[in-house]
Protein backbone atom coordinates (compact mmCIF):
# COMPACT_ATOMS: atom_id res chain seq x y z
CA UNK A 1 0.00 0.00 0.00
CA UNK A 2 1.17 3.53 -0.80
CA UNK A 3 1.09 6.20 1.90
CA UNK A 4 0.15 9.75 0.88
CA UNK A 5 -0.10 12.75 3.17
CA UNK A 6 -3.25 14.85 2.81
CA UNK A 7 -1.81 18.29 3.42
CA UNK A 8 -0.56 21.55 1.94
CA UNK A 9 1.54 22.37 5.00
CA UNK A 10 5.19 22.34 3.96
CA UNK A 11 6.51 21.61 7.47
CA UNK A 12 4.21 18.63 7.86
CA UNK A 13 5.07 17.31 4.42
CA UNK A 14 8.80 17.63 5.12
CA UNK A 15 8.46 15.87 8.47
CA UNK A 16 6.39 13.01 7.01
CA UNK A 17 8.85 12.66 4.14
CA UNK A 18 11.75 12.42 6.60
CA UNK A 19 10.34 9.09 7.86
CA UNK A 20 11.13 7.55 4.49
CA UNK A 21 7.61 6.14 4.16
CA UNK A 22 5.86 8.79 2.09
CA UNK A 23 4.87 7.93 -1.49
CA UNK A 24 2.86 11.00 -2.47
CA UNK A 25 0.77 14.02 -1.49
CA UNK A 26 -2.86 15.04 -1.90
CA UNK A 27 -4.05 18.62 -1.58
CA UNK A 28 -7.39 20.37 -1.99
CA UNK A 29 -8.61 23.98 -2.05
CA UNK A 30 -9.51 23.92 1.66
CA UNK A 31 -6.03 22.71 2.67
CA UNK A 32 -4.34 25.25 0.40
CA UNK A 33 -6.44 28.13 1.75
CA UNK A 34 -5.16 27.46 5.29
CA UNK A 35 -1.53 28.05 4.27
CA UNK A 36 -1.85 31.62 3.01
CA UNK A 37 0.45 30.92 0.06
CA UNK A 38 0.08 31.06 -3.69
CA UNK A 39 -1.06 27.66 -5.01
CA UNK A 40 1.65 27.49 -7.66
CA UNK A 41 4.29 28.40 -5.09
CA UNK A 42 3.11 25.60 -2.81
CA UNK A 43 3.20 23.03 -5.60
CA UNK A 44 6.70 24.12 -6.61
CA UNK A 45 7.83 23.48 -3.03
CA UNK A 46 6.01 20.18 -2.64
CA UNK A 47 7.40 18.56 -5.80
CA UNK A 48 10.91 19.26 -4.49
CA UNK A 49 10.17 17.41 -1.25
CA UNK A 50 8.29 14.30 -2.41
CA UNK A 51 9.19 12.33 -5.52
CA UNK A 52 5.79 10.82 -6.13
CA UNK A 53 2.25 11.66 -7.24
CA UNK A 54 1.12 15.13 -6.11
CA UNK A 55 -2.62 15.71 -6.45
CA UNK A 56 -3.52 19.30 -7.27
CA UNK A 57 -7.21 20.17 -7.57
CA UNK A 58 -8.99 22.30 -10.13
CA UNK A 59 -11.65 24.76 -8.96
CA UNK A 60 -13.58 25.11 -12.22
CA UNK A 61 -16.79 23.13 -12.57
CA UNK A 62 -17.30 23.36 -16.34
CA UNK A 63 -15.58 21.13 -18.91
CA UNK A 64 -13.55 23.83 -20.63
CA UNK A 65 -12.52 25.46 -17.37
CA UNK A 66 -11.43 22.13 -15.89
CA UNK A 67 -9.34 21.34 -18.95
CA UNK A 68 -7.72 24.78 -18.96
CA UNK A 69 -6.67 24.41 -15.32
CA UNK A 70 -5.63 20.79 -15.85
CA UNK A 71 -3.24 21.67 -18.66
CA UNK A 72 -1.68 24.44 -16.58
CA UNK A 73 -1.23 22.14 -13.58
CA UNK A 74 0.20 19.30 -15.65
CA UNK A 75 2.91 21.60 -16.98
CA UNK A 76 4.29 22.24 -13.48
CA UNK A 77 5.88 18.83 -13.02
CA UNK A 78 5.60 15.27 -14.30
CA UNK A 79 4.44 14.14 -10.83
CA UNK A 80 1.37 16.38 -10.79
CA UNK A 81 -1.93 14.49 -10.81
CA UNK A 82 -4.92 16.66 -11.70
CA UNK A 83 -7.64 16.34 -9.09
CA UNK A 84 -11.14 16.61 -10.57
CA UNK A 85 -14.53 16.57 -8.79
CA UNK A 86 -16.91 13.72 -9.50
CA UNK A 87 -19.49 15.68 -11.49
CA UNK A 88 -20.68 15.29 -15.10
CA UNK A 89 -18.36 17.98 -16.45
CA UNK A 90 -15.53 16.53 -14.40
CA UNK A 91 -15.95 13.02 -15.80
CA UNK A 92 -16.08 14.41 -19.34
CA UNK A 93 -12.81 16.21 -18.67
CA UNK A 94 -11.23 13.10 -17.13
CA UNK A 95 -11.96 11.14 -20.30
CA UNK A 96 -10.26 13.82 -22.41
CA UNK A 97 -7.28 14.05 -20.06
CA UNK A 98 -6.90 10.26 -19.96
CA UNK A 99 -6.80 10.16 -23.77
CA UNK A 100 -3.94 12.68 -23.57
CA UNK A 101 -2.07 10.67 -20.90
CA UNK A 102 -2.59 13.28 -18.19
CA UNK A 103 -3.07 11.61 -14.81
CA UNK A 104 -6.20 12.37 -12.81
CA UNK A 105 -7.53 11.82 -9.32
CA UNK A 106 -11.33 11.88 -9.19
CA UNK A 107 -12.34 13.25 -5.83
CA UNK A 108 -15.46 13.52 -3.66
CA UNK A 109 -16.62 9.98 -4.41
CA UNK A 110 -19.44 8.76 -2.18
CA UNK A 111 -20.97 5.82 -4.06
CA UNK A 112 -19.88 2.71 -5.99
CA UNK A 113 -21.74 3.90 -9.09
CA UNK A 114 -19.74 7.15 -9.08
CA UNK A 115 -16.53 5.14 -8.79
CA UNK A 116 -17.56 3.01 -11.76
CA UNK A 117 -18.04 6.14 -13.87
CA UNK A 118 -14.56 7.40 -12.96
CA UNK A 119 -12.93 4.10 -13.88
CA UNK A 120 -14.82 3.95 -17.19
CA UNK A 121 -13.56 7.47 -17.98
CA UNK A 122 -9.97 6.38 -17.36
CA UNK A 123 -9.20 8.06 -14.05
CA UNK A 124 -5.78 7.26 -12.60
CA UNK A 125 -7.16 7.36 -9.03
CA UNK A 126 -10.56 7.35 -7.37
CA UNK A 127 -10.88 8.96 -3.93
CA UNK A 128 -13.73 7.60 -1.79
CA UNK A 129 -14.19 9.88 1.24
CA UNK A 130 -14.70 7.35 4.01
CA UNK A 131 -14.61 9.71 6.99
CA UNK A 132 -17.26 12.02 5.63
CA UNK A 133 -19.59 9.07 5.13
CA UNK A 134 -18.96 7.96 8.71
CA UNK A 135 -19.91 11.49 9.79
CA UNK A 136 -23.44 11.00 8.45
CA UNK A 137 -23.83 7.51 9.91
CA UNK A 138 -22.86 5.59 6.76
CA UNK A 139 -20.09 3.00 6.65
CA UNK A 140 -17.34 4.69 4.69
CA UNK A 141 -15.09 1.65 4.61
CA UNK A 142 -17.89 -0.43 3.13
CA UNK A 143 -17.82 1.94 0.16
CA UNK A 144 -14.08 1.40 -0.25
CA UNK A 145 -14.63 -2.37 -0.11
CA UNK A 146 -17.31 -2.22 -2.80
CA UNK A 147 -15.16 -0.13 -5.12
CA UNK A 148 -12.18 -2.47 -4.74
CA UNK A 149 -14.38 -5.46 -5.57
CA UNK A 150 -15.92 -3.79 -8.63
CA UNK A 151 -12.55 -2.74 -9.97
CA UNK A 152 -11.17 -6.24 -9.50
CA UNK A 153 -14.20 -7.74 -11.27
CA UNK A 154 -13.37 -5.83 -14.44
CA UNK A 155 -9.61 -5.31 -14.09
CA UNK A 156 -9.91 -1.53 -14.08
CA UNK A 157 -6.54 0.18 -13.87
CA UNK A 158 -7.88 3.03 -11.70
CA UNK A 159 -6.22 2.89 -8.28
CA UNK A 160 -8.36 3.11 -5.15
CA UNK A 161 -7.09 5.98 -3.01
CA UNK A 162 -8.89 5.88 0.34
CA UNK A 163 -9.36 9.47 1.50
CA UNK A 164 -10.86 11.34 4.43
CA UNK A 165 -9.08 8.95 6.79
CA UNK A 166 -9.74 10.00 10.39
CA UNK A 167 -7.80 7.47 12.46
CA UNK A 168 -5.39 4.49 12.21
CA UNK A 169 -8.23 1.97 12.10
CA UNK A 170 -9.35 3.38 8.76
CA UNK A 171 -5.85 2.75 7.43
CA UNK A 172 -5.73 -0.82 8.74
CA UNK A 173 -9.11 -1.63 7.22
CA UNK A 174 -8.07 -0.11 3.89
CA UNK A 175 -4.88 -2.19 3.89
CA UNK A 176 -6.78 -5.39 4.70
CA UNK A 177 -9.17 -4.70 1.81
CA UNK A 178 -6.27 -4.23 -0.58
CA UNK A 179 -6.65 -0.51 -1.30
CA UNK A 180 -3.85 0.84 -3.49
CA UNK A 181 -3.32 4.07 -1.57
CA UNK A 182 -4.31 5.70 1.70
CA UNK A 183 -4.02 9.45 2.12
CA UNK A 184 -3.91 10.76 5.68
CA UNK A 185 -3.53 14.07 7.50
CA UNK A 186 -0.29 14.52 9.40
CA UNK A 187 -1.83 13.81 12.80
CA UNK A 188 -3.04 10.37 11.66
CA UNK A 189 0.42 9.52 10.31
CA UNK A 190 1.84 10.44 13.73
CA UNK A 191 -0.69 8.22 15.49
CA UNK A 192 0.45 5.18 13.48
CA UNK A 193 3.61 5.06 15.56
CA UNK A 194 1.78 5.11 18.89
CA UNK A 195 1.03 2.17 21.14
CA UNK A 196 1.02 2.26 24.96
CA UNK A 197 2.78 -1.10 25.23
CA UNK A 198 5.63 0.20 23.07
CA UNK A 199 6.06 3.18 25.40
CA UNK A 200 5.86 1.01 28.51
CA UNK A 201 8.24 -1.56 27.09
CA UNK A 202 10.82 1.02 26.05
CA UNK A 203 10.63 2.74 29.42
CA UNK A 204 11.21 -0.62 31.13
CA UNK A 205 14.15 -1.54 28.90
CA UNK A 206 15.87 1.79 29.48
CA UNK A 207 15.21 1.68 33.21
CA UNK A 208 16.73 -1.81 33.50
CA UNK A 209 19.71 -0.71 31.39
CA UNK A 210 20.47 2.19 33.67
CA UNK A 211 19.99 0.05 36.79
CA UNK A 212 22.64 -2.35 35.55
CA UNK A 213 25.12 0.58 35.32
CA UNK A 214 25.71 -0.02 31.66
CA UNK A 215 27.66 2.68 29.85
Amino acid sequence: MKFFIDSANIDHIKEAASYGLLDGVTTNPSLVSKEGKNFRQLLDEIVKIVDGPISAEVVSTDYNGILKEAYELAKIHDNIVVKVPLIKEGIKAVKTLADEDIKTNVTLCFSPSQALLAAKAGASYISPFVGRLDDISHNGMELAKQIIQIYRNYNFKTQVLVASIRHPLHLVEAAMMGADVATMPFDVIEKLFKHPLTDIGLEKFLSDWHKSNQK
